[in-house]
């Protein structure tokens, strides 16, 4: 007798089970697609982001281009094309 209500629920149990898995499978393209797309293209954001670490790269280089500059004109070993100033 204890087992009847077990019995009587296995089968709702198992239709949600069912119907679970079936609107993962049904939305998995839809997952899929919108990861495609979001990986393809770039927001705003990611692009102000990038943009601001190029211009950050490019003045470090520049800086370190001139104190190595003026390392090279303080040393009195300036390249042909190094613009030192007068001493």
């Amino acid at each position: 007798m204890r087992f009847l209500p077990v019995l009587l629920l296995a089968p709702i149990l198992s239709a949600c089970a069912v119907a679970s898995t079936a609107v993962d499978v049904v939305t998995l393209p839809v997952k899929v697609v919108s990861k495609g797309v979001d990986l393809a293209t770039t927001s705003q954001s990611e692009a102000d982001e990038k943009r601001g670490s190029e211009i950050r790269k490019e003045e470090e280089r520049l800086g370190r281009e001139r104190r190595e500059l003026e390392q090279r004109c303080r040393k009195g070993r300036a390249r042909p094309e190094d613009v030192c100033p007068p001493r």
